[in-house]
């Protein structure tokens, strides 16, 4: 099968830096299902992953976690697909990657493609879909409101991948108010589009513009980028006794200010639940299927933006550099090989 790896951590501007690659297609055993990919997208971790992971010597390795596709086969265990079925996933970061003909994934963690979708729109939803439900349900806990305060989240980078989808399931799923950070006029207008009720910009100091919106201070905070930019802002906006999440990787984070107004502090990584195995694996394939019954229904929307041709290293290049821009709004898909 054709695959897209690198053999050392690289930037991206480096000849080798990603590579066409042929390799054995795998066999799908246990609950794994064999997924021949139709499309996939490239997130923040890509990018991470390819400029400071090593793969094993002498191996390669292939990145890519989200990806839309149809079942091939199945292995023994396996309960809820069958080969023919349309699927999509953002797979598992201990595992060999869908920059690949074929890919090997648990059916744990598969929800069934939306129906009302190509595969491109697809590929563009599940990792960011699943951090942003993650986040709000599971860590936030926004279905428990906070007794006093503003009904509301505060989501800073709203118009990047997770952003973007974070916005419209809080819309679609709860009453909150949805106060959105974007910078640039283009990027202001697209969380609008979305359904963010306030729009604020993150490159001033973010306390004083909600005061201004005369709603009260935030129960929830959920920072998708630059968390360390803005730690001081989300102290004096937050309300006290709020929540606070976050999904990216300062290079510290000093907890103490938050202690005076008693916030708790959530770390959201949606490839927790695959990597561990934990108890309730499963409940990615729940909400992966919830999501794709939004997209059904025409609550929620595929957050694809750009496209950058077919699955091969040239491309996966030209996507990467895009996200490593931090400008991208939505997300960036490539389909076929």
């Amino acid at each position: 099968m054709r695959a897209v790896a690198y053999k050392q951590p690289q930037p991206i501007t480096a000849e080798t830096s990603l590579i066409d690659i042929e390799l054995p297609t795998p066999e799908a055993k246990g609950h794994d299902l064999l997924v021949e990919v139709k499309a996939v997208s490239v997130n923040p971790v890509d990018v991470k992953v390819r400029a400071n992971v090593a793969p094993a010597e002498g191996e390669y390795k292939i990145l890519g976690w989200d990806a839309a596709g149809i079942v091939k086969a199945v292995g023994p265990d396996v309960t809820m697909f069958k080969p023919g079925d349309e699927v999509f996933y953002a797979g598992a970061i201990n595992r060999g990657g869908s920059n690949a003909e074929f890919h090997l994934v648990d059916e744990r963690i598969v929800g069934a493609k939306p129906k009302s979708l190509d595969f491109p729109a697809a590929a563009a939803l599940p990792l960011t879909s699943i951090t942003a439900y993650e986040a709000l349900f599971d860590r936030l806990k926004v279905q428990d409101s906070v007794p006093g305060t503003a009904n509301a989240i505060l989501i800073i980078g709203g118009a990047g991948g997770v952003g973007s989808i974070a916005i419209q399931i809080a819309r679609a799923l709860t009453d909150l108010t949805v106060i959105a950070t974007a910078s640039r006029p283009e990027t202001q207008a697209w969380v609008k589009e979305l359904g963010a009720h306030h729009v604020i910009d993150h490159s001033k100091p973010l306390a004083p513009q909600i005061e201004a919106l005369d709603i009260g201070a935030p129960a929830f905070v959920f920072s998708t980028t630059n968390t360390s930019d803005h730690i001081g802002s989300i102290v004096d906006a937050i309300a006290p006794q709020g929540r606070f999440a976050l999904i990216d990787d300062p290079k510290t984070l000093d907890a103490v200010p938050f202690k005076r107004k008693a916030i708790s502090i959530h770390w959201e990584l949606m490839f927790t639940r695959p990597l561990f195995h934990t108890a309730d694996m499963i409940e990615q394939h729940r909400l992966l299927t919830k999501v794709a019954e939004l997209v059904d229904a025409g609550k929620i929307r595929s957050t694809l933006t750009e496209t950058a041709g077919t699955i091969n290293a040239a491309n996966l290049k030209k996507a990467h550099a895009l996200v490593e821009t931090g400008k991208m709004k939505g997300k960036v898909v490539l389909a076929g090989f």
